[in-house]
């Protein structure tokens, strides 16, 4: 605690509204740090430097492009690729004909849980075209799931992700067969996982709950979530499920290598959103929005607006040559070298470039000036790359999200035409297609059931055949055949991945490992000129999502505000609310803590 104390100290530069909003945004995250007032020291009358140069256009670029822009900042992104990184949606080459548009393939399916705070109120700040702004007009709630469990004994079973959805979608969930499958289900699982291991797995969530912040940041956050549910010696259900299945479908985080700090915070994020109990929350389980997704191709619904408001509020996009190399003079950053070879000058750069893009760069010099960047190399990245797979027949199931538990590979899915309402034969395509099912592969570490092999380790169509293999084995255990080989058209796996001959993948994805907190960066850095953006970056989310990329594109902003010496109002922050019920039981633990002594429920 007392090193990120000391950290925060060195930016003395941080100061007034901008210092309270940079400080206060991460109260949460990094616990002991008092805040300032927001008055505490008077603005100067004048602004420093005003131009910005944003290398990397994707989901903190562009975060933090628009709240700059919004504040008198002059703003031009550089991307070498494309706007929104791995959140855009793209056509598939090839499939377009008599005046559709091509098949919506894209990196992966979106997915906006409750306790996403800046993504939805970014969105709900960009105008469309045609009257309204994108959250009110695209977010949408999703409220049905489906569920299935890739061993023998198990059905899949279709629930509801809230009253008002049950209420919607009570024929296709109050069905002879949904409810027998239901039985089946929960009887297999109450059988293969002991009521009191599944009471001793509450009993670990209720201590993050009731955790001080100290304990969760100097205990929780070095242990990995497995080892905090102590599941060895445990069920194979209880690892296989409990632990490691739901980790992945929730949070796409390895179970034996995620920090259980940030694993538990957001299990109790998404049960606290899902209360409806904190108005901070726009979620319930009675009217939804505990599981939200777009009802149309990210790129349609939400990047090309984005892209669009900003241009017209005067952000210059740069597009197809990337950062290379940051020259550094006397103590600040000088130019910014391009790939083309040109160089770039501004008086604030922003590198919100992904983290394996970013390691290259972090040259000697850099890491003299800020030594505390070297963490930077000692973050971790994996895989997580969607496929789809465009289908003749349209899905029986009503709209929501698939979890299919236990499968080797981590498969999580979302058939897209009944929540977007769109007609896909007519829209898309030659006329053939009716349905999109669209997957996310979150392990590809694991051997397959075809081939015995990781998807590292298969060939494109190896990995198109295992994913279908995988999927159709756990929605299929219920003796209704939802998925059938014979209904695949075609399918699009994420471009980025490629082989050439051995596999590679352009768009690898940080992963939260334990211990890794103290390595990751702060949006400003010792350089007083150089700022950093994305989701390594230190956030209240405190994962690898769309969620900590747009709040870290909002801390830039703030350091930005404060280095400048700019009045404008600083970007808002959003913490992880919690009950208020617990802060009595975090006061106790806090006391305990610094006495040595373990969490009382710790047994």
């Amino acid at each position: 605690m007392e090193d990120q104390h000391n950290e925060f100290s060195r930016r003395s530069a941080l100061r007034g509204a901008a210092a309270a909003a940079v400080l206060a945004g991460t109260a949460v995250a990094l616990p002991g740090v008092k805040v300032p007032s927001a008055q505490a020291v008077p603005r100067p009358p004048s602004s420093r430097g005003r131009q910005v140069a944003v290398f990397g256009g994707g989901m903190a670029g562009l975060a933090a492009a628009h709240e700059l822009i919004e504040r008198g900042f002059r703003v031009t992104v550089y991307e070498p690729d494309y706007l929104g990184g791995k959140a855009r949606s793209l056509g598939v080459p090839g499939t377009a004909a008599g005046g559709r548009l091509p098949l919506p393939g894209e990196h992966g399916f979106r997915f906006f849980p409750g306790c996403y705070q800046h993504v939805p109120e970014t969105m709900a700040r960009i105008p469309l075209r045609s009257g309204g702004n994108v959250k009110d007009r695209h977010l949408i709630n999703v409220e049905t799931a489906a569920i299935a469990f890739d061993q023998r004994g198990y059905a899949p079973v279709t629930a509801p992700a809230s009253a008002l959805g049950m209420i919607t979608h009570a024929g296709d969930i109050a069905t002879l067969d949904n409810i027998r499958n239901a039985l089946t289900t929960g009887l297999k699982f109450v059988v293969d996982v002991p009521p009191a291991e599944l009471a001793y797995f509450v009993t670990r969530e209720l201590i993050i709950a009731t955790s001080s912040p100290e304990r969760r940041i100097g205990q929780w956050e070095n242990q990995s979530w497995m080892q905090f549910v102590k599941a060895k010696g445990k069920s194979a259900a209880y690892q296989r499920y409990l632990v490691g299945a739901l980790t992945r479908a929730l949070v796409a985080a390895k179970s034996h290598t995620a920090s259980a700090r940030t694993i538990g915070q957001i299990g109790l994020a998404l049960a606290t959103s899902a209360t409806g109990l904190l108005g901070q929350y726009d979620a319930s389980l009675i009217t939804g929005g505990v599981d939200r997704i777009l009802n149309a191709p990210t790129n349609h619904a939400w990047i090309d607006p984005w892209v669009a408001y900003l241009r017209g509020r005067g952000v210059q996009f740069a597009k197809g040559d990337g950062v290379a190399d940051f020259a550094l003079s006397g103590g600040r950053i000088s130019g910014a070298r391009m790939v083309s070879g040109t160089t770039v000058t501004a008086d604030w750069y922003v590198s919100a470039i992904p983290l394996d893009r970013l390691k290259p760069l972090l040259t000697p010099a850099l890491l003299t000036a800020d030594p505390s960047l070297r963490g930077l190399r000692r973050l971790q990245d994996d895989w997580m790359v969607g496929i789809q797979y465009f289908l003749s027949r349209r899905s029986e199931l009503p709209p929501g999200h698939i979890a299919a538990l236990g499968t080797p590979w981590a498969l999580t899915g979302l058939f897209q035409a009944r929540p977007w309402g769109v007609d896909f034969a007519r829209t898309y395509g030659d006329g053939r297609v009716k349905d999109c099912l669209s997957i996310d592969v979150s392990d590809w570490d694991t051997p397959g059931i075809l081939y015995g092999k990781t998807a590292k380790q298969c060939t494109k169509q190896e990995i198109v055949r295992e994913v279908w293999a995988q999927m159709s084995r756990a929605m299929n255990s219920g003796g209704r055949r939802l998925l059938r080989q014979e209904d695949i058209v075609t399918w699009s796996l994420d471009p980025g991945v490629t082989w050439s001959p051995r596999i590679a993948n352009a768009t690898p994805l940080m992963v939260n490992t334990a211990g890794s907190y103290k390595n990751r960066p702060t949006a400003d850095t010792a350089i007083p000129n150089f700022f950093i953006g994305g989701d390594h970056v230190r956030s209240n989310i405190d994962l690898a999502t769309m969620e900590g990329a747009n709040e870290s594109g909002r801390r830039v902003t703030n350091a930005i505000i404060a280095a400048a010496d700019s009045p404008a109002k600083p970007a808002v922050l959003y913490p992880l609310a919690e009950l208020p019920l617990f802060d009595p039981f975090k006061e106790e633990d806090r006391r305990r803590y610094r006495a040595g002594l373990p969490h009382i429920l710790d047994v």
